[in-house]
């Protein structure tokens, strides 16, 4: 299934979701008395498309937006950092007071232009239309997929109990009344845009999501693998290699699910199919939650995704993240179990062959394998090669070939992202 969506996942629906990601709903400057004024045109379209990414970004700086006072949408997403967290810290830590520990890692928010709605069913879907190969549960953002759009993930920060903490809409709206900025919101959506709380959250989560598709900003493809594939750089042996590796179906098979070709119309890769793995990540006890032997988080089946609760065939599984500044961070998976990126990608090596590397063991010296996952879902692991193997057999990749698919990786750094270049606005 995972090679079949590799060879013919399409971004047609990506296109239809970036599109509507990027141009807001609404179509135009609203007038003084809040009175929607009609279809306008591109250029209106762009100015106000224009206003709102202004909007946004004053708002993603802001801390005063948060019950601390002292946490912004870049506390945790920095643009110096790819718009990932600065830390090493598995979790960031926020609340009323920051002493609220989060869940799981905090992903980039770059590139997620791309992403389509999440639906459970998605086909691909070739020139003539056949619709044969369901590849399962696709698309959404968040680590379960429960935000379809930017304005909807906007939502989640701000009232997080354990992230800004704001109690409802009304309070971040009580906030924004006083932002330097309100001026401004009056300016896009009327005179009266504060008279409804809702109505006015939905605004603020709308500049967000418009910020956060800003091309500049969140997917510049400026990586040296992207000069490389447009003929204007070069790759060292070692990279080579390792991109070989990387794509290679019988070795690392990275690409299965990290796509790393441009498709068919030119559009740079993603290096993600938009979907959901298990792959059995160990417990981090570093995570407060998971002090509590009885709580485990599923991913797909909760318990932050709710609407589908039960469902046990997607418990364990976790979205596909696009691995393009990836050797930025200094967590890794959903729980930031990982430190490095060379650990993380030689536990996909051995995660089978040598488990008692990754794992904790019982006081009789037993391993205990999967020990975040109950048993009655381990069905649901991935087992395409690297995986699949038997305890004490030989790893799909060697110690050099994991070398060599780090410095591979290595090269998917943006250029405002690298050391000596210019300071990120």
């Amino acid at each position: 299934m995972i090679a079949a969506r590799r060879k013919r996942l399409t971004i047609a629906i990506a296109v239809a979701s970036m599109l509507g990601l990027a141009m807001p709903a609404k179509t135009a400057l609203a007038g003084p008395d809040g009175v929607h004024p009609g279809p306008m045109s591109r250029a209106e379209a762009y100015a106000r498309a224009a206003a709102l990414t202004g909007l946004g970004r004053k708002m993603f700086f802001d801390r005063s937006l948060s019950a601390s006072g002292l946490q912004a949408c870049s506390s945790c997403h920095d643009p110096h950092h790819a718009f990932g967290p600065a830390s090493a810290a598995a979790v960031e830590v926020g609340g009323p007071g920051m002493d609220r520990p989060g869940v799981r890692a905090v992903p980039s928010l770059r590139y997620l232009q791309a992403v389509p709605a999440f639906t459970e069913h998605f086909y691909d879907s070739d020139d003539e239309g056949d619709e044969s190969v369901d590849n399962g549960p696709t698309g959404g953002l968040t680590w379960d997929g429960r935000a379809d759009h930017g304005s909807d993930q906007a939502r989640i920060p701000l009232l997080s109990p354990f992230e800004m903490a704001n109690k409802d809409a009304g309070d971040v709206v009580a906030r924004l009344r006083r932002a330097p900025y309100a001026g401004e919101l009056k300016m896009v959506f009327g005179d009266k845009v504060f008279d409804d709380p809702d109505s006015a959250f939905d605004a603020a989560v709308e500049a967000l999501g418009t910020f956060e598709q800003s091309a500049a900003d969140f997917y510049p493809y400026s990586s040296r693998y992207d000069r490389f594939l447009a003929g204007k750089a070069t790759l060292s042996a070692q990279e080579l290699r390792g991109r070989a590796l990387f794509e290679d179906e019988a070795k690392g098979n990275c690409a299965s699910c990290h796509l790393s070709e441009p498709a068919n119309d030119g559009e740079p890769p993603q290096f993600t199919d938009f979907g959901f793995l298990g792959i059995g990540v160990p417990r981090n006890p570093a995570i407060q939650a998971n002090a509590d032997a009885a709580y485990f988080d599923l991913g797909l089946c909760g318990p932050l995704r709710t609407d589908l609760k039960g469902r046990a065939q997607y418990c364990g599984l976790f979205r596909t993240p696009t691995l393009r500044n990836v050797a930025l961070k200094q967590s890794f998976f959903h729980n930031g179990y990982f430190h490095s990126l060379r650990d993380a990608v030689a536990f996909y090596a051995t995660r089978d062959t040598d488990p008692g590397r990754w794992y904790p063991k019982n006081a009789d010296g037993t391993v205990r394998q999967n020990d975040d996952l109950p048993k009655t879902y381990w069905a649901n692991l991935n087992k395409d090669p690297p995986f699949g193997k038997k305890p004490g057999g030989r790893p799909a990749l060697t110690d050099p070939e994991i070398d060599d698919i780090v410095a591979f990786l290595q090269t998917l750094t943006d250029a405002d992202q690298q050391a000596g270049a210019p300071p990120v606005q």
